[in-house]
């Protein structure tokens, strides 16, 4: 367990443009990406940029970037894919003036939650799925600030996944995310910290 190589990931849909640089990858999302199934909206888009490596039953994946965003729906947090119908992100959307924090889980159809982190603008956020038993726990900090739970989902513990980094810019050019981290480390002991 240890940081994973972004050269070791395979991009679901690639970016206008990544580089990688000392200080971590840099991704420009194309205008229009974005991943959502049908609910409320009643569209399909699968076009989201997400570097993806496998992600092993027992163990969590945290992605780091720093949050910049500027237009409606501008994303980034961490993609969790089983196949183009069953997947995970969750992650900070700005989304009607101000960034939250959230996820979409899909299962054919996507079901999103979302609540606001105001105060998390211009700082270094983390997000971190847990994959253990029949569950994946979503996490989320700012800087070192303590963990915030963001979710918990059903994840078959049979089921062949892949996880990493994803950015998407559904409404304009010029977003470019940067990930300052991408590691694997052991999953979570429990759902709810010890008092």
């Amino acid at each position: 367990m240890g940081d994973i190589d972004w050269a070791s990931g395979e991009w679901t849909t690639p970016p206008v443009h990544f580089e990688t640089k000392d200080d971590g990858l840099y991704v420009t999302a194309r205008k229009g990406s974005d991943a959502w199934r049908i609910t409320s909206y009643g569209f399909i888009h699968d076009s989201e940029h997400a570097l993806l490596a496998p992600f092993e039953q027992a163990s969590a994946v945290e992605v780091s970037f720093r949050l910049n965003f500027a237009a409606q729906f501008d994303q980034a947090g961490v993609f969790i894919r089983h196949d183009e119908t069953s997947w995970i992100k969750a992650g900070i959307e700005w989304s009607d003036g101000q960034e939250s924090v959230g996820a979409v889980v899909t299962r054919g159809e996507s079901d999103w939650s979302l609540s606001p982190t105001p105060g998390w603008d211009g700082r270094l956020v983390t997000m971190r799925a847990s994959r253990s038993g029949n569950a994946l726990t979503i996490r989320a900090r700012v800087d070192d600030e303590p963990w915030v739970l963001v979710r918990v989902a059903p994840l078959d513990p049979d089921a062949v996944v892949s996880a990493g980094p994803f950015c998407c810019a559904p409404t304009r050019d010029g977003l470019t995310v940067h990930f300052t981290s991408w590691r694997t480390t052991a999953p979570d002991a429990s759902l709810h910290p010890e008092s």
